[in-house]
């Protein structure tokens, strides 16, 4: 399972730990603040999709060559002075683009910490599938900055580091179909933050409902138990997010979100219940259906089954264990 997920975390110790602050791209560096530079870098690499975080305590300048031939998307999470790219002021939580192939030039006039997510982009049709401005390769091909929705940004940016912060944990790895959530996942949270800065781009057209609802639902069951985020049905049925938005919630009174959301724990449930004794944990569970955040899961999980999911472990035990004693 492990192949699918690489993670280095370290300690920043000196300037030149930066030189890798984008996983897979080297960055020249230097150190403008005074003071010896303490901060911390970690890398998530999935398959060749990679996040990147780093946090760093004095102002820094970074010029990266145009040697890369991958797209780049970074997001500024903190700042406690300015920070420019290109003739760009970045406020917190916006958006920077670094198209392939193209020369970069940033300057942080003081502690700074940032996110950056590394891909091909002949990935960006299928990971932003659904949202026909994001997902045309053409869109990324120039240098853009998108300025944050307060709101949303804010989301956003606890989103990546509690993902960061999870993903590390996972000494197992992941699946192909897990791994594949949780790309979706990360690239979900600058995809929202990007979208909140657009124009409204509504048609006013919505597809029969319940023809489109049918295609979602036949898409699902098509995917078995693996876990599907809605980004993935979007590109799949060729529709906007708004769109699957408003039919799921004529139909079901939910968004598409938390349909997602109520299968998975429904999927959850049935493999608990299915476990044989010691087989399996309710982390190892919830973590291959795309829950990172086990104190939300366990909330949600409450809420919807009305008991913990360590009881329906529990009894799945009895039950095999019962069934074991009549057996002799």
């Amino acid at each position: 399972m492990g192949q699918f997920l690489l993670v280095d975390s370290r300690k920043l110790d000196g300037f030149e730990g930066l030189r890798q602050a984008v996983h897979g791209s080297h960055v020249d560096v230097m150190q403008l603040g005074r003071g010896r530079l303490r901060g911390t870098l970690s890398h998530i690499g999935i398959d060749d999709f990679s996040l990147s975080i780093g946090t760093f305590n004095v102002g820094m300048r970074t010029q990266r060559v145009s040697s890369d031939d991958k797209l780049i998307i970074g997001m500024l999470l903190a700042a406690e002075d300015r920070v420019a790219h290109w003739s760009f002021d970045m406020q917190l939580n916006d958006v920077l683009v670094i198209p392939p192939l193209l020369e970069h030039d940033g300057v942080f006039h003081g502690a700074s910490a940032y996110a950056a997510m590394r891909f091909d982009i002949n990935e960006v049709a299928s990971l932003f599938g659904g949202e026909p401005r994001l997902s045309d390769p053409d869109t990324w091909r120039s240098r853009g900055h998108f300025r944050a929705d307060l709101e949303t940004g804010a989301i956003a940016s606890r989103s990546l580091v509690r993902i960061m912060s999870h993903l590390r944990t996972q000494k197992s790895g992941l699946t192909r179909s897990t791994a594949d959530f949780w790309k979706r996942s990360i690239v979900e949270c600058i995809a929202a933050n990007v979208m909140s800065s657009l124009p409204t781009d509504d048609n006013g057209s919505l597809p029969s409902t319940r023809r489109l609802i049918r295609r979602a639902e036949e898409y699902l069951d098509e995917a078995g138990t693996r876990p599907v985020h809605v980004s993935e049905v979007c590109a799949a049925l060729g529709v906007a997010r708004r769109t699957l938005h408003r039919a799921f919630h004529e139909v079901f009174g939910l968004g598409p979100v938390s349909f997602l959301r109520h299968k998975r724990l429904c999927a959850v449930h049935s493999i608990l219940q299915q476990s044989a004794p010691g087989s399996t944990t309710v982390a190892a569970v919830a973590m291959e259906q795309g829950f990172y955040e086990l104190g939300r899961f366990s909330r949600y999980y409450l809420a919807m089954f009305g008991e913990r999911p360590s009881q329906t472990l529990g009894v799945a035990t009895l039950h095999t264990a019962g069934n074991d004693t009549a057996s002799a």
